[in-house]
């Protein structure tokens, strides 16, 4: 019998600022730090706290990694396929 694949993640997406802030990240461990937060969020979009605000458009969420010192302001779409990061902070 074939392995059953596990849960299909989300597909992350960053916003115009987002990238920009990619850009302007230098060191391998900031990178590696990244990488294993956006792993997380897009295992379990559900894993941020939502940030209170408006109900008309999509709950901004928030991912911190103490340890890592990683955090992600994001949002989930409708169908939950997609991971849009709006803001990182390594």
């Amino acid at each position: 019998m074939a392995p059953q694949p596990g849960p299909r993640r989300a597909r992350i997406a960053l916003s115009d600022s987002a990238a920009k802030q990619l850009e302007n990240l230098t060191s391998e461990a900031e990178i590696r730090a990244l990488d294993r937060a956006l792993v997380v969020v897009s295992v379990d979009p559900d894993v941020g706290e939502p940030i209170p605000g408006d109900t008309a458009g999509p709950q901004l969420r928030e991912y911190a990694d103490e340890i890592e010192r990683v955090r992600l302001l994001y949002w989930v779409t409708a169908l939950r396929s997609v991971v849009v990061v709006a803001y990182l902070e390594v």
